[in-house]
This record gives structure tokens, sequence and C-alpha cells, in this order.
């Protein structure tokens, strides 16, 4: 039962960030939204992480079988892709790199000023 409830917090807020990005009208994904309330509302200490760790770590962990469906929704589309495939995974490379060369600077900059004792918060 506990699971349950845990899964239902989450879809609400999940669905809380399903109606703000149909309300506010900026191009941002519903998903993020959704992961911004669920930071604010914790952070805030509205609801404790407690209360949702379980079924959070759950979804984590099954994660990788959510991809399948994506996958198989590009195989289907190869005759679209077909043209396109190369430009596609250079950009995908790119911007993968990128994407962990500035998790890594940031990542770095947190360490350091914690040793340093200045205690970043990037809250």
């Amino acid at each position: 039962m506990k699971y349950i409830k845990q899964f239902g917090i989450i879809l609400g807020i999940s669905f809380i960030g399903e109606l703000c990005k149909n309300v506010i009208p900026i191009a941002i994904p519903a998903s993020i939204y959704g992961l911004v309330l669920m930071l604010l509302i914790l952070k805030l200490g509205i609801l404790k992480l407690e209360q949702v760790k379980e079924t959070a770590n759950f979804l984590i962990e099954i994660m990788p079988i959510m991809f399948i469906p994506a996958a198989v929704g590009l195989l289907e589309s190869w005759g679209i892709l077909k043209g396109i495939w190369f430009p596609m995974i250079v950009t995908t490379v790119i911007t993968t790199i990128i994407v962990i060369a500035v998790t890594g600077r940031i990542t770095q900059f947190i360490i350091r000023s914690r040793k340093k004792g200045t205690h970043a918060d990037i809250s």
C-alpha cells in the first residue's frame, strides 16, 4: 500500500507538470515542470523524501526498460530517419560530450568549494 501511495504522489506531481505545460505559454516539456515542482516541494519541506523514496528508487531501477518503446519507435521510423542519420548521430555525440563536460565542471566546482568550506548551495 505504501508503494501505491508514493506512486500516486509522483503521478500527481507529474499531472500538475502537465497542467503547467498547457497553461504556461513557454515551450518547456511537462516532465521538466514536474521535476522542478518535485524539487521545490522537497526543498520547501512540503513533502519529505521518505514519502516517495522507495518508489522513486524503483522507477530509477527500471528506467532502462522505459527506453525500449522509444527504441522500437526509432526502428519503425527508419524510413524517415534514413536520410538524416549522419547529422543526427554527429549532433548526438557532440551534445553528449558537451553535457558530460559541463556536468563534470559543475561537479568539480561544487566539490572544490565544499573542500574550501564555502559550501556552494545550488538550490
